[in-house]
């Protein structure tokens, strides 16, 4: 009973991430100043938080519920699925414009957009169909979006991306939303692996040198170690995929 009187604290949260994400899109889309990326790129880094403070306060005071777990895939879709997509296009895609998309003539840029939108409500819906503890089919979408929200601080910040890269990104991590390529649970494998001690070490660590990385060097940098961490989980799926490919057609 106690649970469901404070379910308002984790849906909080969760129209917090859609706030953001709403933001973020408006941002993006405001103008071409890369100040004005950067900051939808913060605002979407600041809703995967949210995200997952939302998750954590559910589970925290027993508030889960079905209208928060459908109101966060809502907000999901618009700040992890709208979002980077808008950022994508402002960063890259809209290059792409000058090419027609045969047939009904609609800018190149404009429709490779669109796929990761698309990509992201299916990964969500079939979330919300078949929902395993320990791990996820595909690609988080939390993930995916932090990735395109950290790339424009990296590009053209620290150096300078071949058009092609960021694009070619941007369609891979749509692709992987909709993989069935297996990913682990972060925090299952680190309570897995670390003891709570240890694992407060590890996290005060990352967090002291992101916090260095920021004062010393500036925001770039310290997107950079988080766009790094970012995509070696993206990685491990991947690999893990090949080994397992591997082995089925060894036998």
């Amino acid at each position: 009973m106690i649970g469901k009187k404070l379910n308002w604290v984790p849906n909080l949260f969760t129209l917090g991430n859609l706030t953001l994400g709403f933001f973020a899109i408006v941002f993006a889309l405001h103008g071409n100043g890369q100040e004005n990326l950067q900051l939808a790129g913060s605002l979407i880094f600041l809703a995967a938080l949210c995200d997952g403070v939302d998750g954590a306060a559910a589970r925290l005071l027993k508030a889960g519920s079905e209208l928060g777990a459908q109101l966060d895939s809502l907000a999901d879709l618009v700040t992890f699925g709208v979002a980077p997509a808008a950022l994508a296009y402002v960063m890259v895609l809209r290059e792409l414009d000058h090419v027609a998309f045969w047939p009904p003539g609609l800018p190149l840029g404009m429709a490779l957009a669109a796929i990761y939108p698309a990509c992201a409500a299916y990964r969500l819906a079939r979330f919300n169909v078949v929902h395993v503890t320990d791990s996820f089919a595909g690609l988080p979408s939390p993930i995916a979006g932090v990735i395109m929200a950290l790339l424009v601080f990296v590009h053209p910040a620290l150096f300078e991306l071949p058009l092609f890269l960021p694009a070619l990104v941007f369609l891979v991590m749509a692709f992987l939303m909709v993989s069935t390529i297996r990913y682990s649970k972060p925090q299952v494998t680190f309570l897995r692996r670390f003891s709570r001690g240890r694992l407060i070490i590890v996290l005060s660590f990352m967090v002291l040198a992101l916090v260095v990385l920021y004062l010393r060097y500036g925001p770039s940098h310290a997107a950079a170690l988080l766009l790094t961490i970012a995509l070696v989980y993206v990685l491990t799926g991947l690999v893990a995929f090949v080994i397992h490919v591997i082995q089925v057609y060894r036998v």
